[in-house]
């Protein structure tokens, strides 16, 4: 009879930079898939999101998920042909684990983070969306409309008034320039 041997494993998952719009329905593809062969995930989190040495299926930015479980060694294969038929995991890469302590591994969790970014990310999208749309129905638009029409007669009217009144300023302009320069004609000085 032959034992089976659980080894702690290191998986690195590359996704395209377009699941960084749904990246709860990323990281449960991987969760999924590690779930299907039996593994135990001790810690997974979003790496990171960075731009890529050389574009893989035309992406040129990608983002990295590092994950760390405990998993029965014959499932290895298992799970490395299901990574290679997904057509959302770019990439992949899985290493023994045997470097690091279980409590390392437990202190990289970060699917509470995860779980953070999304709900950031959705409580922005909702304040874009009420401040960006708004839905008008015909009857706001007539009523609109109505607004600003009598505004647009009103205007013109506005415009000619100040020009009818600025005619006689100008007249009177050159009388008031002439009285202080008669005021500030010099005196002869006093003989003495």
């Amino acid at each position: 009879m032959s034992e089976i041997t659980i080894n702690i494993y290191e998986g690195m998952f590359l996704f395209p930079q377009s699941a960084t719009s749904d990246l709860g329905g990323a990281s449960q593809h991987v969760l999924d898939h590690l779930e299907k062969v039996g593994a135990e995930v001790v810690s997974f989190k979003k790496w990171d999101d960075r731009r890529l040495a050389y574009p893989i299926k035309g992406n040129k930015r990608g983002v990295y998920f590092l994950g760390f479980f405990k998993l029965a060694g014959d499932q290895m294969r298992t799970l490395e042909r299901n990574l290679l038929l997904s057509e959302e995991v770019l990439r992949f890469l899985i290493t023994r684990a045997d470097h690091l302590t279980l409590e390392q591994m437990e202190a990289a969790e970060g699917r509470e983070a995860i779980a953070d970014e999304l709900k950031a990310r959705s409580q922005q999208k909702s304040d874009d969306l009420e401040t960006s749309v708004r839905v008008t129905t015909r009857a706001d638009r007539e009523t609109a409309e109505e607004a600003d029409a009598p505004a647009e007669t009103e205007a013109p009217e506005a415009t000619k008034a100040p020009t009818e009144e600025a005619a006689p300023a100008e007249t009177e302009a050159p009388e008031a320039m002439e009285a202080p320069a008669e005021e500030a004609a010099p005196e002869e000085p006093a003989a003495s």
